[in-house]
């Protein structure tokens, strides 16, 4: 058999891309479709590894801990793994992949979809040595920036649009989803809820078929045996569907402290200079708050697997303190406080320089606090309610109220279960408690920060538009700028060479003064007797605003509507930078809804 040559292998794989680049031309849409496929198996196998890895590292750092004993690897190995984590990052990647989701959905707005190579990988690595050691954060978003990577990526190798780069990359959140949980339904519409991708009804068929293929990925690798997988043992019951409510709205208000929480704490932390002052201070509080309150250990899916299972009672064996396992009451006092320190956990694990998000500490969150509330209520006469019912409910509350993404907390819950015959509570809990966020909280924990900078797309047209406009596109940098010392001679000269009728007025060191404008002038421009002694100085005006070359797109439209004029300044750290003129920024907002529009 005859060897290939270097130069025959190229060949041959110049003529298989030249063959994919004339299929991709000539069907465009299967082009699409089969991306979709190839990107939903590479992020559902993600998703299978990085769950199994995760629980196997687990397992063997702690195999040799005796029942009575664990919580002394508890107060050191979460450290030791933010610092594994840190290095890993600061040596290795060179790059913040921190808050994973809020990335992917920046990246959207204002990347042009495109995510960095290494997140293919780094994000999996770093939330292995995090999560695997016992921080208190969950795999699922580093699981969804390293499917969305693929995505773009595969869209990048092929010089696709914004549009179709966009649409891969929600693929790739799907397959990951549909990965972890087996909910295909569930891991669409968080691509649609969450990551607020606005595409054509045509696009929900690629974003389908990535999560079917991420979820067979699941079923053949593991059958039955995914970790987050449970089975009702409990039916509903109708006249229990105002308890649900009461459940809803007690989730509402724990995901609104929830949220401030890990804010609050997590700007604390970053005020804190010293990188290794940092990473102490995280392993410290977070060695000793797991020591105190192992449900805090990892992702918390076993303390859910108990509540689920045929003994709820059995979370005492997750309470180092006998005396706390003395009665019911004692329980639900140490879970209440489990839940109010999960915040605390959550943000000294990420601020420190741990990687991983706040799906799984949702999930957490809501299942401990469907159990509190079940708990509480039978224990008042003549109501009975089903624990197990109770904590899945709780589970899509949170969710829903964290993420402000009801749909997805429904259908994941019903799915993981293996039926929709909690529909209607799911519906009233996650509703009600995505009302009482709401209220509080306008935005969700992803975007919050996104928002307020104007870097995150919405559900509202106008607004995603104006996220996407770049400053490079309509900003006119080659102005030919005047000082004061010049002539009315020189203006008239300029306004005859260039086409144009304004000039900016600047200063010595490039500060903005002014601008001479056509009509300013225009009474006087051919008196001969004023052209050469009369300057600069006697001319221009100052204008009604200035733009900041980091404004939002929102509000330099504002500005132009408030001062109703056609141009305005554009100052860039204080100098000036260009021109932005209301033509030009309305003819880029037409291409960008064009090209956004449904097909």
């Amino acid at each position: 058999m005859k060897l290939l040559s270097i130069d025959d292998i190229r060949q041959k794989i110049a003529s298989i891309l030249l063959n994919i680049a004339a299929y991709r031309l000539k069907n465009p849409r299967a082009f699409i479709l089969v991306q979709s496929i190839l990107i939903g198996l590479i992020a559902g196998l993600i998703a299978v590894l990085l769950k199994n890895i995760v629980h196997y590292t687990g397992r063997e750092l702690y195999k040799n801990s005796s029942p009575t004993s664990p919580q002394f690897l508890y107060l050191a190995l979460p450290g030791i793994g933010i610092l594994l984590t840190v290095l890993y990052l600061k040596y290795f990647v060179k790059d913040n992949i921190s808050h994973g989701i809020s990335k992917v959905i920046q990246a959207i707005s204002k990347n042009h979809s495109h995510i960095k190579f290494h997140n293919t990988y780094s994000s999996v690595v770093s939330s292995i040595l995090t999560v695997g050691f016992g921080g208190s954060v969950g795999l699922e978003a580093p699981i969804v920036y390293t499917g969305t990577a693929v995505g773009s990526n595969l869209a990048g190798f092929f010089r696709q649009d914004y549009k179709t780069t966009t649409l891969l990359l929600a693929c790739g959140a799907a397959g990951a989803i549909a990965g972890i949980f087996k909910a295909p339904i569930a891991a669409t519409v968080f691509a649609l809820e969450v990551l607020m991708i606005d595409l054509s009804m045509w696009a929900i068929i690629p974003l389908l078929s990535a999560s079917v293929s991420g979820a067979l990925v699941s079923y053949f690798l593991m059958g039955d045996n995914v970790m987050f997988n449970f089975t009702l043992f409990d039916s509903f019951e109708k006249k229990n569907i105002a308890y649900y409510l009461i459940l809803g709205i007690s989730c509402g208000l724990l995901s609104v402290a929830f949220m401030r929480q890990i804010s609050f704490f997590e700007k604390k932390i970053a005020q804190i200079k010293h990188l290794w002052q940092k990473i102490a201070l995280g392993a410290i509080v977070l060695g000793i708050l797991i020591f105190m309150m192992p449900p805090l250990f990892g992702e918390g899916y076993l303390t859910l697997q108990i509540l689920q299972g045929t003994n709820p009672e059995q979370i005492t064996q997750l309470i180092q303190f006998d005396f706390l396992k003395t009665n019911i009451n004692a329980i639900l006092f140490f879970l209440a406080i489990v839940i109010l320190f999960k915040g605390l956990a959550v943000a000294v694990t990420t601020g420190s320089g741990g990687i991983g998000g706040v799906f799984a500490p949702a999930l957490f969150m809501g299942g401990v606090t469907g159990y509190i509330v079940a708990e509480l209520l039978n224990k008042l006469p003549f109501i009975h309610v089903s624990v197990r019912n109770f904590s899945l409910a709780g589970m899509a509350g949170l969710m829903a109220g964290i993420m402000h993404a009801p749909l997805t907390a429904i259908f994941l819950v019903a799915e993981i279960t293996g039926g929709f015959s909690l529909l209607i509570p799911l519906i009233v809990t996650a509703t009600s408690c995505y009302l009482t966020s709401k209220y509080f909280e306008k935005d969700s924990i992803y975007t919050k920060e996104l928002i307020s900078k104007g870097e995150a797309l919405t559900h509202h047209k106008d607004r995603n538009i104006l996220t996407l406009l770049k400053i490079e596109k309509v900003i006119e940098t080659d102005c030919i700028s005047l000082e004061t010392t010049d002539s009315l001679r020189h203006i008239v000269e300029l306004f005859r060479k260039y086409d144009r009728n304004l000039f900016p007025v600047l200063g010595k060191e490039d500060e903005f003064l002014g601008m001479v404008m056509l009509n300013n002038i225009r009474d006087i421009m051919f008196d001969q007797e004023l052209l050469d002694t009369t300057f600069v100085k006697d001319y221009y005006i100052q204008t009604p605003a200035v733009i900041d070359y980091y404004d939002s797109f929102d509000r330099i439209m504002k500005v132009f509507d408030e001062t109703r004029v056609w141009n305005l300044p554009v100052l860039k750290d204080g100098r000036f930078a260009g021109i932005i003129s209301k033509s030009k920024l309305y003819s880029e907002y037409r291409k960008l809804m064009v090209q956004l529009s449904d097909e």
